[in-house]
């Protein structure tokens, strides 16, 4: 916020005899602060017409004035004093329904209360006024006008009454109902789940109006409950009859004609390596030794580009997804099945176009040539992660039964075991080189479910990176950096969509330290080129204990969020100057950007418009937070699911979050993160402690802090609302001491 203006008298609360009057003239002036009005808009807009009120307006006025919050024009208007104290920013609600303002380029967010919002919602961009502050206080401010709604669709339940209805959200971070009149309910049944759409949200209305567009179902069931996933972010779901049409005429045929104009690559060794439930084959491996001892390695992509055309209404339906979304019982993919899962997925036994990246690799992992271009390949066999693991770990061909993804024990080509085994060790050398060069090792940790026919879930699971998936992840990063590099490094500048991750804020690394120094950890921060040696030192010093997900977690959220644009910044948490994604195009609409562009500067095209590309990054950016957001909250759900089923049943958990209404524990063997609340702990009254992120009870002092190990009995699931609710047994050490 600006400094204070030499001179200028400091703001007053308006005279409290007036009735009011004053904040209601004040309100006007600040709605529309860049503009000057007279003292006749004044009445009018308040719709005062009898001489005593207008002549206390225009006493008023001059008061205000005087006061140094209104400025008196040439043309005898008035208009609002303290441009200075206005930002522009987005709307972060908490669960407790306050807010707070994030301004670019501030520090420190603004803090609103709930009766300062004035009508906002989480995610608008509004106009924030920011009140005078005692020094050291935190900012606090009220929302003057909303700019933009960041939704207008909304998924909750329906409550009917006799002339109107009123619909429950199901978000933490939505403060109010949104009243929904006779006429615009269509039908809908009390007690049913509903997608809403905002209409609007007059000033002297509690709550908003709104139509209802769409009944999702019954709460609490499966496929109510998926969709309302879907329906809550505005993500689509089944393709509209026009684009399926379309995408079922497509030619789909390999056609000698197109085959020579690609390089053949048929006869070289090739094989995927995916999940076991994939369908959609995006890459394959191709692994040939070369005269000089030196290997050329193949990275091939499906050609989604020859299928996907733009100006079509498969490539506006692609665009508009930007992702496929992954939850946990399905895929809605950003393409039709008959390519997604067919034409452009690279399954075994079968001649597809694809587009590669060749490389001549040494044996320390060197590269020390690259040939970028559209080819014909063949895949002669498909792995699991698990299958590609075992013929890592046991250096056989033989596949036993248990592993097998037919469930039958076979044979591998002995020269695919050789492939596997050398590329798994080139990978290895290539990661350490890029640790070395000041990467940062996250190992992915997913929560998987176990489900039954009717896909509920019978088991939870967690699942963790291996050597065979870092061998394909290691790869595909050579691929994605060497493509940016080749049309990155052009002159003149070529338009090119590339992956952007930027260093870590100052003020999230202090947090971490101030988290992680109550665990006994001490980061270095002082240099900024070591802040990626000493995060990885302390990754591998958290291993095997029990705050390694709290630090994991809290070290992933301190980094900044990756984003495609057109203007290259590099990838801080892969330490590239160059970075894109290309391996990827079934399910990531930037990749058949990429490829696109590609294929555009090898044949000699001049550069795309960064305008037309930059717009759609943006759009690819936030259709990919929408598309994670659904992924986790069907991760929630199931978590929730699962749970319910395990009503009075005790686990051990991590003290994962600390607030002044409860703490947040996760279960450690299947990380469903649930609350107890500050007021059921019935041994003693506890205070929320922030500087020690702990709980401390009054009598007893007994602490619970962040990262404590404790054992927890479920007491509650709600699968509408997807909360768990923790009964608190105590510390590890206080339940091992009161059963001996």
């Amino acid at each position: 916020m600006s400094k204070k203006k030499k001179g200028k008298k400091p703001f007053q609360a308006p005279d409290i005899q007036d009735g009011g009057l004053s904040k209601k003239i004040l309100d006007l002036f600040k709605k529309q602060s860049d503009k000057s009005f007279d003292y006749q808009y004044v009445l009018e807009k308040l719709k005062i017409e009898d001489t005593k009120t207008r002549n206390k307006v225009i006493r008023l006025l001059g008061q205000l004035t005087a006061k140094g919050q209104l400025k008196h024009m040439e043309d005898k208007k008035f208009q609002f004093d303290g441009e200075e104290d206005f930002h522009t920013g987005i709307i972060d609600m908490t669960s407790r329904g306050d807010a707070y303002v994030m301004v670019e380029d501030m520090e420190q967010d603004i803090y609103v209360s709930n009766k300062n919002l004035n009508h906002a919602l989480d995610g608008d961009e509004v106009k924030v006024y920011v009140f005078k502050k005692r020094e050291r206080s935190k900012s606090e401010g009220e929302v003057i006008s909303v700019l933009t709604r960041n939704k207008t669709d909304f998924v909750g339940v329906l409550h009917k009454k006799e002339k109107f209805g009123f619909v429950v959200v199901a978000s933490s971070k939505m403060y109010t109902d949104i009243f929904v009149p006779n006429d615009k309910m269509h039908d809908a049944e009390d007690g049913l789940l509903v997608k809403v759409r905002l209409l609007q949200w007059k000033d002297k209305d509690d709550s908003p109006k709104g139509e209802i567009t769409e009944v999702l179902g019954v709460p609490g069931e499966h496929e109510t409950e998926m969709h309302a996933i879907l329906a809550g972010y505005g993500l689509p779901e089944q393709f509209p009859p026009e684009v399926e049409e379309f995408a079922n005429g497509i030619d789909t045929k390999i056609h000698q004609s197109e085959i020579k104009k690609r390089r053949d690559l048929r006869d070289t060794l090739t094989f995927t390596i995916d999940p076991a439930d994939a369908k959609d084959f995006d890459d394959a491996l191709s692994f040939k030794k070369m005269e000089n001892g030196n290997f050329e390695i193949g990275i091939h992509i499906a050609d989604v580009a020859h299928y996907v055309q733009p100006g079509t209404i498969l490539d506006e339906e692609a665009y508009n997804r930007a992702t496929s979304i992954y939850l946990v019982d399905r895929v809605v993919p950003m393409l039709p099945e008959v390519l997604s899962n067919g034409a452009c997925s690279l399954r075994p036994n079968e001649e597809k176009y694809t587009f590669s990246a060749l490389f001549e690799v040494t044996k320390d992992g060197k590269v020390k040539s690259e040939w970028f271009g559209r080819t014909v390949t063949y895949s002669d066999a498909r792995f699991a992660y698990e299958e590609a693991q075992y013929i890592i770990d046991s250096e056989d061909k033989h596949i036993p039964a248990d592993i097998s993804l037919s469930q039958k024990a076979y044979d591998v080509q002995p020269e695919i075991v050789e492939a596997v085994l050398t590329l798994n060790s080139l990978a290895k050398t290539m990661r350490d080189k890029r640790m070395q060069q000041g990467a940062i090792s996250f190992d992915k940790v997913e929560v998987k479910f176990h489900l039954d026919e009717e896909n509920n879930p019978t088991g939870v699971y967690v699942k963790t990176s291996e050597d065979a998936n870092k061998l394909i992840e290691e790869f595909m990063l050579l691929a994605n950096r060497k493509v940016s590099e080749f049309v990155g490094k052009k002159k003149p500048k070529k338009t090119f969509v590339y992956r952007c991750h930027d260093e870590p804020q100052e003020d999230r690394l202090e947090a971490l330290n101030t988290v992680v120094s109550k665990f006994g950890y001490t980061l270095n921060f002082q240099n900024r080129k070591d802040v990626a040696k000493t995060l990885n030192s302390l990754l591998e010093d958290v291993k095997g204990k029990k705050e390694q997900n709290l630090v994991d977690t809290l070290t992933i959220r301190t980094m900044s969020k990756a984003y495609y644009s057109t203007e290259n910044i590099g990838h801080y948490g892969l330490a590239f100057d160059y970075y894109s994604h290309f391996t990827s195009p079934i399910r990531r609409y930037p990749d058949v950007m990429a490829h696109r562009l590609l294929q555009r500067y090898l044949d000699q095209e001049p550069s795309a418009s960064e305008t037309e590309y930059e717009e759609k990054c943006k759009h690819s950016s936030e259709m990919e937070k929408l598309a994670t957001n659904a992924e986790r909250d069907s991760i929630k759900y199931m978590q929730v699911k699962y749970i319910q089923d395990q009503e009075e049943t005790e686990y051990k958990g991590v003290i994962s979050g600390v607030t002044d209404f409860g703490v947040f524990i996760e279960i450690i063997e299947n990380k469903c993160e649930g609350m107890v609340r500050l007021k059921d702990i019935s041994d003693d009254h506890y205070d929320f402690n922030e500087e020690h992120y702990a709980i401390i009870g009054r009598k007893t002092k007994k602490m619970y802090q962040l990262g404590d190990v404790v054992y927890v009995r479920v007491k509650k699931a709600d699968l509408v609302k997807r909360t768990i609710d923790f009964e608190l047994l105590g510390s590890v050490e206080e339940v091992a001491i009161e059963s001996e």
